[in-house]
């Protein structure tokens, strides 16, 4: 099922599952909501006590990996990013997580918790962006972090 080349407004899990190259158990974002193109969005992840992780991190006291947060806010900004280039005609091939800097953790995330991933763009340059990316859970910052990426496409 091909990607529309329209820009996205938000993205259910068939768009995402177009946009990037994760599955699961390894997807770590369910929906993207108010996407403004390559500029910022909003990615949702439902934390759920059926997930693998938490049969080792940590039993009898669910704690929801902080590098899976990082993982979520790089995925959620891959997907803007592969439907940007889709905008423009480009089919995206491989997309990477370059850097994660000013990483701060502040409250932990359990089995039921909802993570909003608040994205918004800080530069982009050739086929590199570069976002401020906050996690909040119930409006709350659990998490935040600069990460950068590029995103390879072919015509």
């Amino acid at each position: 099922m091909p990607v529309e080349t329209s820009e996205l407004t938000s993205a259910d899990i068939g768009k995402i599952l177009q946009c990037i190259p994760h599955r699961y158990p390894f997807l770590l974002v369910d929906r993207l909501v108010s996407i403004r193109g390559e500029e910022g969005c909003i990615g949702i992840k439902n934390v759920s006590m059926n997930e693998p992780q938490f049969q080792g991190h940590f039993p009898g006291n669910p704690v929801f990996p902080g590098v899976l947060i990082i993982e979520g806010m790089a995925q959620t900004a891959g997907v803007m990013c592969a439907a940007a280039k889709l905008a423009e005609g480009l089919t995206p091939k491989i997309i990477y997580m370059l850097t994660v800097d000013k990483a701060r953790f502040r409250k932990p995330v359990r089995p039921g918790d909802v993570i909003e991933y608040h994205l918004t763009k800080l530069a982009y340059r050739r086929n590199v962006w570069r976002y401020r990316a906050e996690a909040r859970v119930d409006g709350a910052c659990i998490a935040q972090a600069e990460i950068s990426a590029y995103l390879e496409t072919e015509k």
